[in-house]
């Protein structure tokens, strides 16, 4: 059982004081609680932060409503008869904020205060290097660990500021359909946004200045745009904006004139009003500097996720909740391993990518596998998608990226292969269950074998063997 801060001189004194109750806030508050440290969780405005209430929730149940509509549409190629569907939007917008209702007692305040937590609703701001205020409320502790997360950055576009826009924590609020939802920035979540609300039924223009998923391998890319432009959606990249006004945005060789605006263009962390050059802690606009181990330039201060400056997923987020709480509670050493770090986007299909991309990997062999050639693909009627492997020339594997549906649920096993320096045999010799989606990799995985299993030295080893064999 957890034990409760203290109050002494109307200090509250615990071990570990928490700011920010997103995920990987909770991870902590949750691992050290249960571990029995005095723990101080801080949250000044939803529980279960950015990923619950304005994310990976709200978006993968509206990414669903999506695929659901676009079944009907799709379902003539089964012999079904195909139709346009009937979206009643406020249904499906109901459907998104009931699922985040679902999830939302996990990370509720009661479910923390009944793990033992002192859970405060407030802002906090360091006064010094060892103290915050909270809610009027002075709080020591001997750790403090800053998980504030990150928000929607607003590119300096002029007129932006002044226009009506979208962002995440705005965009699952609307009430109407979209008749016409243009989006700033082809990244991850700007595609899946955009995927999501075209299918739904808007028309739908994306914007961006350079590439979209500029991160990924450019093969797995081309997949993605090909499907997107195929479902109506207007991809502009390689476009600068000059202005934007309401009910306008000007580029520049033509003017759009869309009913809505999403910014979807990358994320900025969240310290405002922190006080946190009382707590000597540096930072810069990419976020808290911090060491492998998230340690701050303040010792007694780490600082995990989306702001302490590195990959901003959930599930790093959450990983980096593991390694506070063996350095915090337990002065044990553990640091950040990025080596297999996986993300998906999750457009239809998905795309999924563990470890390096050929261009990170100088040297590198390289192994693509169609998923057309798949048997369950073809009973699907996929007709694109693709696993690539990135090699050493000893066969290490060193980076995978797999485009198709359930992408991301496949990408688990090549983390695990990548993060244990596995050779590309060790997949190759898996048997896995007959018809999937994954043999697709793992024949990419036996195509490293097939130069010397069917070449002339092996055919002239069994030529060989078969006249010595009794």
């Amino acid at each position: 059982m957890a034990r409760k801060p203290t109050l002494r001189d109307g200090i509250l004194h615990a071990d570990l004081c928490i700011i920010g109750a997103g995920s990987g806030g909770l991870t902590v508050a949750a691992g050290a609680a249960q571990m029995g440290a005095s723990v101080v969780l801080i949250e000044r405005h939803l529980m279960g932060g950015d990923c619950l209430n304005f994310g990976c929730v709200p978006s993968k149940a509206l990414l669903a409503a999506a695929h659901a509509a676009q079944a009907h549409r799709d379902s003539a190629r089964f012999g079904v008869a195909a139709h346009e569907p009937q979206v009643d939007f406020a249904a499906v917008m109901a459907h998104v904020h009931g699922t985040i209702a679902a999830i939302a007692p996990h990370d509720s305040v009661a479910r923390f205060e009944g793990l033992g937590c002192t859970v405060i609703q407030a802002s906090a701001r360091f006064t010094g290097a060892r103290e915050i205020e909270a809610g009027g409320q002075r709080i020591a502790a001997r750790r403090f660990v800053i998980a504030t997360g990150s928000r929607a950055a607003i590119p300096p576009v002029p007129g932006l500021a002044d226009t009506p826009h979208l962002t995440n924590e705005t965009v699952f609020g609307l009430t109407e359909l979209p008749a016409h939802l243009a989006v700033i920035g082809g990244g991850p979540i700007g595609l899946e946004m955009a995927q999501a609300f075209r299918r739904l039924g808007s028309t739908v223009t994306v914007l961006e200045r350079a590439t979209i998923l500029p991160r990924d391998e450019p093969e797995a890319v081309a997949i993605i745009r090909s499907h997107l432009v195929a479902e109506g959606i207007r991809l502009l990249e390689n476009t600068a904006i000059t202005r934007i006004d309401p009910g306008a945005i000007s580029l520049e060789h033509e003017t759009i004139h869309p009913s809505h605006i999403l910014v979807a263009a990358g994320r900025q962390p969240v310290l405002d009003g922190l006080g946190l050059e009382a707590a000597g802690v540096t930072h810069t606009p990419k976020g808290i500097t911090v060491d492998a181990g998230l340690r701050s330039s303040n010792p007694r201060i780490f600082a995990i996720g989306d702001c302490a400056g590195g990959p901003q997923f959930t599930h790093i987020a959450g990983a980096h909740g593991g390694i506070v709480i063996r350095r915090a509670l337990f002065g044990l050493p553990a640091k950040t391993d990025y080596t297999a770090l996986p993300w998906v986007t999750f457009t239809d299909p998905e795309l999924a990518h563990a470890g390096l991309t050929e261009a990170e990997a100088p040297g590198c062999r390289t192994l693509i596998q169609p998923l057309e050639d798949n048997d369950r693909a073809r009973a699907e009627g996929i007709a694109e998608g693709m696993a690539k492997l990135v090699l050493s020339p000893r066969g290490v594997i060193l980076g995978v990226t797999i485009v198709a549906p359930g992408a991301g649920e496949m990408i688990g096993m090549w983390a695990l292969a990548i993060q244990k320096r596995m050779k590309v045999g060790a997949i190759a010799g898996l048997t896995l269950p007959y018809p999937t989606l994954a043999e697709t990799g793992r024949r990419a995985a036996g195509a490293w074998y097939t130069p010397s299993l069917f070449g002339a030295r092996m055919r002239f080893l069994v030529g060989l063997t078969q006249r010595l064999l009794p």
